[in-house]
């Protein structure tokens, strides 16, 4: 007999496309550090199509199997931001989600073994973020750390090649993912608390998550300045801006209402950093930002 497996839409759906950006984004990213945007080395191509579907599924699908009972209550859920699974459709997604992952295990043959041991280590924070007995995210603190996963393929590129890491925007984007869950995570307090979850956002409530969102977004700026100081202003004024309206109006609700914001911020930061690309590329090719 076959394995139930979830239908491809379903699965788009559960992979959340609109977040793609943080996986895909993230090693577009690393190539234009390492100075080969333009590069057409098969190992990169075989992690950019893993870092699409494949990779956001093994993210989401496990979160969504974990956490189907805060997202039955959550009103953010059953649509692009994430979805609301039935009983019914676990075994499929999670059958169809080793089936999507497991040929991506030849990465293992293709890749140095620094560049496949940190691929790795991403998709196991992942897991430990989701799935029992760890599941960091109802350990508070833990779970928004345990988010610096997002920004560990922008290393990936450097590890190929055998390049120096990119260590200032790598540790930028470490402290950017861990005050954006933390911001995240505030419009959910309600249905975290009645679900019984513990979570950095439920420990600190509104306020004091705003606050600690905002305390890492001034981290992130500061590893930026270093490299594009344009960059770190717009992170500032994009993430720092939410983070202290937040704080301001300290409510879920109006977390949820920035929350647009929220999912827009690596866009709007990665196009005032992509336009200084553009001009150093005319001006000087292949040289960093």
């Amino acid at each position: 007999m076959p394995l139930p497996l979830l239908p491809f839409p379903r699965l788009l759906v559960v992979s959340r496309p609109a977040l793609w950006v943080n996986t895909v984004g993230t090693l577009v990213t690393g190539l234009w550090l390492a100075g080969r945007l333009f590069s057409l080395d098969v190992r990169l191509l075989a992690l950019l199509v893993y870092l699409t579907l494949p990779f956001n599924l093994l993210i989401y699908g496990l979160n969504d199997l974990s956490d189907r009972e805060e997202d039955a209550r959550s009103s953010r859920k059953g649509g692009w931001q994430g979805a609301r699974l039935t009983i019914a459709e676990g075994r499929p997604l999670l059958h169809s989600t080793l089936l999507v992952n497991l040929p991506f295990l030849l990465l293992a043959f293709l890749l140095p073994a620094g560049a496949f041991a940190l691929l790795l280590l991403c998709a196991l924070l992942f897991m430990a973020y989701s799935v029992p007995p760890l599941r960091l995210k109802a350990q508070p603190f833990l779970d928004g750390l345990s988010n610096v996963a997002y920004a560990l393929p922008l290393a990936l590129p450097a590890l190929v090649f055998g390049d120096a890491l990119p260590w200032w925007p790598l540790c930028a984007l470490m402290s950017y993912a861990v005050g954006k869950h933390a911001f995240d995570a505030a419009q959910d307090i309600p249905a975290d608390r009645a679900a019984g979850t513990r979570t950095v956002a439920t420990t600190l409530g509104v306020r004091g998550t705003a606050g600690y969102a905002l305390a890492w977004f001034g981290l992130a700026g500061a590893c930026l300045w270093p490299v594009s100081r344009v960059t770190a202003l717009a992170l500032w004024l994009t993430c720092g801006g939410m983070a202290l309206r937040l704080w301001l109006n300290s409510t879920p609700q109006q977390a949820a209402r920035l929350y647009p914001l929220s999912i827009v911020t690596p866009w709007l930061v990665g196009t005032v950093a992509g336009v200084q690309l553009v001009a150093l590329l005319v001006r000087k090719p292949w040289h960093g930002f």
